[in-house]
This record gives structure tokens, sequence and C-alpha cells, in this order.
């Protein structure tokens, strides 16, 4: 299959992972190869804090596709302010919650339930009964996921 093949697959693996198209997966490439640091790595980032990831992370959904469409029906606020884009891109500090009007809704009843047992990764903090979260920190590359090869998406791109 050689290089390209390989490097191919993994890119489409990360982009199905994140539910990213493929212009779009293009723009965040392009936009971490422009920042300082290691590209891979800030392509990663970009990727983990986007809205609908981070409500996965922080346990209001069971799967990124769910916490896509939680997002897209409103039922989030960043900082108080509604949000209904899934790729919002969240900074340090940024609280995440479910809006007030939407908390008795089935799936925050059932998450309520679930995230007292939910171990968020380390770079964000999570309040159960308030349904809420904070980005505590930018994700470090051990606290992202360790089966995406984000070393062969940028070789993908650089060729």
């Amino acid at each position: 299959m050689g290089d390209f093949g390989i490097q191919l697959r993994e890119k489409q693996k990360m982009r199905r992972v994140y539910a990213v198209l493929e212009r779009q997966f293009q723009n965040y490439f392009e936009d971490a190869e422009s920042r300082p640091g290691v590209t891979g790595e800030n392509l990663l980032r970009s990727l983990e804090t986007r809205l609908d990831n981070v409500v996965f992370r922080m346990g209001f959904a069971t799967s990124r596709s769910q916490a896509r469409q939680l997002v897209g029906h409103g039922h989030f606020a960043v900082n108080s302010v509604a949000t209904n884009v899934a790729s919002y891109k969240l900074k340090l500090g940024d609280r995440v919650e479910v809006r007030e009007a939407r908390r008795d809704r089935e799936p925050f009843k059932l998450a309520k339930e679930t995230l007292r047992a939910h171990q968020p990764p380390e770079w964000l903090s999570i309040e159960p009964a308030r349904l809420a979260g904070t980005i505590l920190s930018m994700p470090r590359r051990d606290q992202m996921p360790p089966d995406l090869n984000e070393q062969l998406v940028v070789e993908y791109y650089s060729r």
C-alpha cells in the first residue's frame, strides 16, 4: 500500500473520529500549521477543543454524534451564551453548561446520574449537579487519544 495509503487512512480515520468534513479538516490542518508548536498536536488540540467533542468528553453525551446533535439542538451554553455550533472552538477557562430550560430533558436526567462516576480528561473539570464543566487547560499530547497518529496526517498534507 505504501506510505501514501497509510497516511490517507490515518487522515480519514481522524476525520471519522471527530466527524469533520474534508474541507473543514483541511482548514483545521492549515490553521494548525500556521500556529507555533507541533503541527500534528495543534491539529489534534483543535479537534479536541471543539464544542461537540468537549460535550462528549465531559460526559454529557454517550457519543460524539449524540453530542453534536445535542449541541445542534441548542441545549448548551458557552460562558452563559446559548450556542448551537458543534465546531465552536473552546478556549482556556470557557464554561460549558446545559441551558437551564433544557436540564429536565431526558438525556440530561440520565447524564446527571452517570456524571458522578464519569472521569473526564484532566484538562476538563465537571460539576455534575450543575450539568456544567470548564476547560482547565489546553490538552497536552498525552491527554489526547493515543490511537491517532497525527504525524501521518502531517506527512499526508506535506507531500
